[in-house]
């Protein structure tokens, strides 16, 4: 933990700099950029029958749509108002009046609806039951859903007893309740969102610097000599960082991006806050380094590669012997690994020349600070743990560790998704993040004052998996608990999903809003439990944002869904449910009881007991986690590890495919148009080379399939590297194999080998396969 502390926000330098302008052109006239004007009137216009209530919860409320922790309309980086069309999209789920209750008569109806079209319904109103071969939902009450709910976990095994939280406006109330809860009931099987998004970066922090959270703040942006994004679309994502991108480049700091694609957002953007940015929009990115799908181990393989050789030629030039020496392991260990790769092998695998890795080694050798941030293309692999490694590899050897304008930052983009696993809501760890040993099992056996489980509980996907066992299994998931979430469209392979939920005997999904999971028949029963928004919640809740700020966010005045309740106070009441003897050891009569036990609970959250009203806020750790190179490892130290090539062999003629997020939140669409690039959700990002390669003409209807699936879709040229495609998220997730999961982190393998076809080629393809197979049924007769 550092000891220096946070400083709060800076004013933002707003004076004109023509050099930074993206166009001579008012208002990026004739450029491809979102229209933030008229998105905001689309949300004044949506959300126009609550529109008092819609302003309070900007103004008073922590914002739901990202991480980066706006509490009303202001930050802890910049003075003045932030606010930004993630959030704003985001908003008609808190102020949506509860459906019509006619929807619930009729689900055939409802599974004609995608999840946009779910979602306008509105909130869902009261507890509901469907059971197989019903058309309906049935209201029923609520001592009547928790009775059978209890009624099944006290028939089952708690190893078949599974718990999911997604990370949508969920507080660290709920986290904690939920994980103190799930033990409770004698199982370890609980997992949450950010098993799909960052978990590799908590790990690979973990075993390199011994932390588990982003090192630095958004202040440290702002006059580092560099900041580099890898794999990352902050512009698009977390939109109010443009604003510190703005300030950075302000103070001389250069901005660089490692990716596949040469992503519009983070080359230009127009900040509709910023004058100067709304009128002639901002260069943001200084260079782009367009790295294979899978190559970033060895592109910084090679920037390592290049170091050691600089070093060699003329010692001290690049790397920052004093920190090495004094705060880490393993520089022995690191360079005779990286030595031994050919250059072949490394601009084969990043798909960069040496002169390019070159470029940007000398740039950092040359930098006296920087902060390394990343986000879903680095984590969403099955080497997602080595990916980020590879990045504290890096930070540590040019000494940007603990101090002012250096860090690592995994840029989190869900409000709660920081807390969800501080909180203990996952399968390997207990509150604090700490893992599940003996020592710290009695630990909490003492506090919480019942047993904990000593098995290791499985990971979303393998909870999914884990449905299909033999009837008799010990460990096949008999009820899933669901808080939030779509796995229908966030997992790969979509038909396993769905049969896995299929096979599920009671399903809980405990939500504000239908989606088309929702819809999926259970054996035995599907149980929907209204829940309140974080801004509903009697007593407030709190969020952690990606800079380990602890934000309150009290309730808000307004409407209410008459039988919504707050997400803690079902978990409380489910126990109470099960075993009503033993209910007060998890019993919570208000937010401020458990605020007040995880201050004990977790000794780095002391403080949150103190956050009662609008506005409160404080930063657990420090303004630098490892501040002057002291890690919370063992011995203090940082660990340089040595990481391998991942193996990339794809079929000659295929493609890696990896997937994008358009204008939506999480899985949430809110266009069918890419706002950066004018892309439709069914358009294939292509180089044109490629395209030209196979024959394909731009808008031309192509197939992209592989043994997973097929994507049917249309051509779209696009800057990406040659023999790297990019499809929409969740629209692609078909094209995804199931089952293949980061070693370390558990996270899904996002990104795979296809073909592309001509869709007229593939069609004909497969028509002759049919004839031929004809005729050979034919001569053999």
């Amino acid at each position: 933990m550092g000891k220096t502390k946070h400083t709060g926000p800076v004013k933002l330098d707003q004076s004109l700099k023509p050099s930074l302008w993206a166009s001579m052109l008012p208002m990026g006239l004739g450029k491809v950029k979102p229209h933030h004007i008229r998105d905001m009137m689309k949300v004044a216009y949506e959300n126009r029958d609550n529109l008092s209530y819609a302003y309070r919860i900007l103004t008073q409320g922590v914002c739901d749509g990202c991480a980066l922790g706006v509490s009303g309309l202001h930050d802890q980086t910049l003075t003045g108002p932030h606010l930004c069309a993630s959030r704003l999209n985001v908003l008609r789920l808190n102020t949506a009046p509860a459906m019509d209750p006619k929807w619930l008569e009729d689900v055939e109806a409802l599974r004609k609806m995608d999840s946009p079209a779910l979602r306008k319904l509105g909130r869902i109103p009261y507890p509901l039951s469907r059971k197989p071969g019903e058309n309906k939902f049935t209201r029923i009450s609520w001592d009547e859903a928790l009775t059978r709910i209890a009624n099944k976990i006290k028939s089952i095994d708690p190893k078949q007893l599974a718990f999911f939280l997604t990370s949508r406006g969920i507080t660290n109330e709920v986290y904690y309740t939920a994980t103190k809860v799930a033990r409770f009931l004698g199982t370890n099987n609980i997992d949450n969102a950010s098993r799909i998004c960052h978990s590799p970066s908590k790990s690979a922090l973990k075993r390199s610097l011994g932390i588990g959270a982003s090192s630095c703040n958004y202040k440290d942006w702002i006059g580092t000599d560099v900041l580099v994004f890898f794999g990352s679309v902050a512009a698009n994502n977390q939109p109010v960082s443009t604003k510190y991108m703005y300030a950075a480049k302000k103070a001389g700091t250069k901005i660089i991006v490692i990716n596949p694609y040469r992503e519009p957002a983070m080359e230009k953007y127009w900040i509709p806050s910023i004058p100067e940015s709304a009128m002639f929009g901002t260069k943001l990115a200084d260079d782009f380094y367009q790295v294979h799908i899978g190559g970033d181990i060895a592109f910084m393989n090679g920037v390592m590669k290049i170091w050691f050789e600089m070093e060699e030629a003329n010692p001290g030039s690049a790397i920052d012997h004093d920190f090495i020496s004094k705060h880490t392991n393993g520089i022995e260990e690191l360079k005779k690994h990286v030595m031994k790769y050919s250059w072949e092998d490394l601009g084969k695998s990043s798909g960069l020349t040496r002169a390019r890795m070159l470029e940007f080694a000398t740039l950092l050798a040359n930098s006296k600070s920087g902060v390394f941030i990343w986000s879903m293309g680095l984590t969403q692999h099955r080497f997602g743990t080595d990916n980020v490694s590879q990045v504290a590899n890096l930070a540590m050897l040019r000494g940007f560790i603990g101090r002012k304008n250096c860090g690592v930052m995994p840029i989190r983009g869900h409000s709660g998704v920081q807390g969800s696993g501080e909180m203990g809501a996952e399968p390997m760890s207990l509150p604090g993040g700490i893992p599940l040993t003996e020592e710290n099992i009695q630990h909490f056996e003492k506090y919480w004052g019942f047993p904990i489980p000593r098995w290791q509980g499985d990971i979303v996907g393998m909870m999914l998996e884990n449905t299909l066992l033999p009837e008799d299994h010990e460990r096949k998931v008999k009820l899933l608990y669901m808080s939030g979430g779509n796995f229908l469209e966030t997992m790969p392979d979509p038909d396993f999903v769905q049969k896995a939920l299929e096979a599920t005997e009671l399903r809980v999904h405990q939500d504000i809003i239908f989606n088309t999971s929702t819809l999926v028949d259970a054996k035995e029963e599907v149980i929907i439990l209204p829940a309140m928004t974080r801004y509903e919640q009697p007593g407030g809740g709190t969020s952690t944002s990606t800079e380990r700020m602890v934000y309150f966010s009290a309730e808000i005045e307004g409407p209410r869904i008459e039988e919504a309740k707050a997400e803690w106070q079902i978990y409380v009441e489910l126990a109470a449910k099960v075993d009503p003897k033993r209910s007060h050891l998890v019993r919570f009569d208000n937010a401020q009881q458990i605020r007040d036990e995880i201050a004990v609970a977790v000794p780095y959250y002391d403080g949150i007991q103190h956050l009662k009203n609008r506005g409160d806020v404080f930063q657990w750790g420090g303004a630098w986690l490892c501040e002057d190179g002291v890690c919370p490892t063992e011995d203090g130290r940082g660990n340089l590890l040595a990481i391998e090539l991942p193996e990339l062999r794809k079929p000659q003629g295929s493609f890696y495919v990896t997937t994008r997020r358009g204008k939506q939140f999480n899985s949430m669409v809110y266009s069918q148009t890419d706002p950066f690039n004018n892309a439709d959700r069914y358009d294939v990002l292509i180089h044109q080379d490629d395209a030209a390669g196979l024959g394909i003409q731009e808008d031309e209807a192509i197939v992209v399939h592989n043994a997973h699936g097929v994507f049917k879709g249309r051509a779209k040229f696009a800057d990406t590297k040659r023999g790297n495609i990019e499809v929409y998220w969740p629209e692609g997730n078909n094209l995804l194999p199931k089952g293949v999961y980061d070693a370390y982190a558990g996270i899904p393998e996002y990104n795979t080998a296809v073909l592309v076809e001509k869709g007229e080629s593939y069609y004909a393809c497969k028509d002759n396969e049919y004839v031929i197979e004809e005729e050979s049924e034919d001569t053999a007769v």
